[in-house]
């Protein structure tokens, strides 16, 4: 069942990151840097890489629009017997975005659904994941600035991260995370 499991969300994660291999190369459409705050003193700080989609859908009021995220995060928590530990997590995150005004407005939303992985296994006092492969589901509000000639953008989001159940123990683990982004 482990080596299943652990199969199917490499295949997913996989799948996730192909998605900017549709666009004419490789190359990305931004940098982001994030920190984010859980409970009892569980925190992160991470940078990224961004890739925009080639999809746009136009409705009568929004503008839809997607891209993927490439993540390495480091998390600080509490040790079990006392102190600080830290671990590593890479992250795949494909996310939708909506502008209202058709597109015009600076606001957006956002939601994505991802997978990563973490370099060890995350034990607090309080709390143990039983698997170091977990989804990454996020929902955001953010504001852009800077115009074509330097385009960036700050968000504030919900992160959750756990394995969905496919093994327990599952807690999961919530932050608010402010986040930089710099378009390229």
């Amino acid at each position: 069942m482990k080596t299943t499991t652990t199969m199917l969300l490499a295949g997913a994660m996989a799948v996730a990151a192909a998605a900017p291999a549709a666009a004419a190369d490789f190359k990305p459409d931004g940098i982001s840097a994030q920190v984010g705050f859980g409970k009892h003193g569980t925190r992160m700080a991470g940078v990224g890489l961004v890739w925009d989609w080639d999809f746009e859908a136009l409705r009568r009021k929004a503008e839809l629009t997607a891209h993927t995220e490439l993540m390495v995060n480091r998390w600080r928590h509490e040790a079990v017997g006392g102190g600080n530990d830290a671990l590593t997590q890479l992250v795949v995150l494909p996310s939708l975005r909506m502008r209202l005004d058709r597109g015009a407005s600076p606001w957006f939303i956002s939601l994505g659904i991802g997978a990563s992985w973490f370099d060890r296994d995350f034990e607090t006092p309080r709390k143990r994941f039983s698997t170091r492969w977990n989804f990454y589901d996020t929902v955001g509000v953010g504001y852009s600035f800077g115009g074509a000639a330097s385009p960036q953008e700050v968000g504030l989001r919900w992160v959750h991260v756990s394995n969905g159940g496919v093994r327990h123990p599952n807690p999961g683990q919530d932050f608010l995370q402010l986040r930089y982004v710099h378009r390229f």
